[in-house]
């Protein structure tokens, strides 16, 4: 997995579920990712929406949370084939997201 998530908490359960390479800026994911990954991103951060189409074309998995009021954002990020939703319901289902017979 291949994350940008900058709050130290959300890397922290991130940690806990799967082992993480985790970049500074999301400008830094596409330098990363190989086809197979799974690519984890903060949709609130500034510059997230703009690497996402570069992401979903490498044919990366691509998840991202966000807040649950900011469905222009997560609307946003669905449009470019990433998998958005709420953060509560990423965190709730990190497990089955991350399992090898997810989608």
């Amino acid at each position: 997995m291949v994350a940008y998530v900058p709050d130290l908490l959300d890397r922290s359960k991130l940690r806990a579920a799967a082992a993480a390479t985790f970049v500074a800026a999301p400008e830094q994911l596409a330098g990363v990712v190989a086809p197979d990954d799974v690519v984890v991103v903060d949709l609130a951060r500034p510059g997230v929406l703009e690497a996402l189409p570069a992401l979903v074309a490498s044919g990366a998995r691509v998840i991202g949370f966000g807040s649950h009021v900011d469905r222009a954002t997560l609307e946003a990020a669905a449009a470019t084939g990433c998998e958005a939703m709420p953060r509560s319901q990423f965190f709730r289902s990190l497990g089955a997201l991350l399992s090898p017979d997810a989608p």
